[in-house]
């Protein structure tokens, strides 16, 4: 693993978030038309339909997807089932700003769950970062003025929104594990996310029956529906995932952590052009502190 940010590996790093943003936005735009968890289940259901022939590999005869299904199954857990799950169901009662904001508290996330369950020491120069790094994020959720942090309350998304940070730490530091198939999984990507969206969409199915259980569901359906889970399926998902496993097993889960608070910047930038409000100068400032922390804290 190696902690040096090349070209490739910024722009492996810096494209997740990017569209993590784009699926906040979306996933909020439709919360009246689609549950949370049906939703879910519906975006990786469409990723495995897409996945299925670029990962056919995986079905031959001795692959690892049931020699290694306690691991697929526990990234599909983490990453696909609870994560999105969680992201979902914090838009309900939360904006996209304000969700990819409490997000922001990943680096620390990270650094916590590598020390303590991953034996990943924490240094003083990414605990630096991340002081760089928050000190960005809250300048963009006090929109430059410091005072406002005062009034700052938690809702229920909020919960749900760390809750589904700290299931994406320990999925990002799995994916470092080495076994004997890391080699094939960065050979063939699709197959790897592939036998991680097998187990996620049983997740998912699991979860968005408990949904159906405890409440009548409905989905509006309509073009910009159907156009929103073409965008969740392939963007946020099958592309962003694949980025992000490649540039986390690159520069290491806790360097990646810090890309992840672009997001409630991206978010803030989307949220401008779609609502037609100007950027502001702390939209810049922050973004200056947000790069700042992620280059201090994977310098050597």
């Amino acid at each position: 693993m190696n902690t040096r940010l090349s070209p490739s590996t910024i722009t492996l790093l810096t494209l997740p978030p990017l569209l993590w943003a784009g699926n906040a936005i979306v996933g909020r735009l439709v919360r009246d038309a689609v549950p949370p968890m049906t939703l879910n289940l519906l975006r990786w259901s469409i990723a495995l339909l897409i996945l299925l022939p670029l990962g056919r590999a995986l079905f031959a005869p001795g692959s690892a997807l049931l020699r290694n299904w306690r691991r697929y199954a526990l990234l599909g857990l983490l990453g696909i089932g609870l994560y999105n799950s969680f992201q979902y169901l914090a838009l309900q009662s939360s904006t996209p700003i304000n969700v990819t904001l409490v997000a922001a508290g990943m680096p620390v996330w990270m650094m916590l769950v590598g020390a303590l369950f991953f034996q990943a020491p924490v240094t003083r120069r990414q605990m630096a970062g991340a002081v760089l790094s928050i000190a960005g994020v809250l300048l963009v959720l006090c929109r430059g003025q410091w005072e406002l942090l005062l009034a700052m309350r938690l809702v229920a998304g909020d919960v749900y929104m760390i809750l589904a940070t700290i299931a994406w730490s320990f999925y990002s530091w799995l994916l470092t594990r080495t076994d004997q198939d890391r080699p094939q999984e960065r050979a063939d990507w699709a197959v790897f996310l592939l036998a991680q969206v097998i187990y996620g969409v049983m997740w998912s199915g699991l979860f968005a029956a408990g949904e159906w259980t405890l409440k009548t569901v409905h989905i509006v359906w309509s073009w910009p529906v159907a156009a929103a889970l073409l965008y969740v399926a392939i963007g946020p998902a099958i592309i962003a995932f694949r980025c992000w496993g490649a540039g986390v097993q690159r520069a290491g889960p806790s360097v990646g952590a810090f890309f992840t608070n672009l997001t409630p910047l991206f978010a803030a930038v989307l949220s401008s052009a779609f609502l037609g409000e100007t950027p502001h100068a702390y939209h810049a400032a922050a973004f200056v502190l947000i790069v700042a922390g992620i280059v201090f804290s994977a310098r050597r």
